[in-house]
């Protein structure tokens, strides 16, 4: 069993700032890349940032140069620094993990269930 948990979210104002974790626990041998995604109201999901296991990252345009992605692999935790926060940030915040269970096992995408971002005056 695999869980995937995102903490961190809330209402801020235009300009503030948040931190979101994500924490991944659970039987696991190896966790590939990791990454958050989000999905607006009348939106489809999409990716904000990842990481590999090595710390290479990629961002969406929408964000970069505002949120910063971070990992710690021997607590399998994920960050995102969201700073300069704008209304069109509000969404529920996803994050995932690519992983194996097991050393010969097969690779797949476990999900969280989401922590909710609301930025308005």
């Amino acid at each position: 069993q695999v869980q995937v948990v995102e903490s961190g979210g809330g209402l801020v104002q235009p300009g503030e700032s948040l931190r979101l974790s994500c924490s991944v626990s659970g039987t696991i041998y190896m966790v590939d890349a990791m990454a958050w995604y989000r999905q607006a109201p009348g939106k489809q999901r999409e990716l904000v940032a990842m990481i590999t296991e090595g710390l290479a990252t990629n961002y969406a345009d929408s964000v970069k140069g505002r949120f910063t992605i971070s990992r710690d692999n021997v607590k399998k935790m994920i960050f995102l620094e969201m700073n300069s926060l704008e209304p069109e940030d509000t969404a529920v915040y996803y994050c995932n993990a690519d992983l194996t269970q097991s050393r010969f096992g097969v690779r797949r995408v476990y999900w969280g269930q989401g922590t909710q971002v609301t930025v308005s005056s």
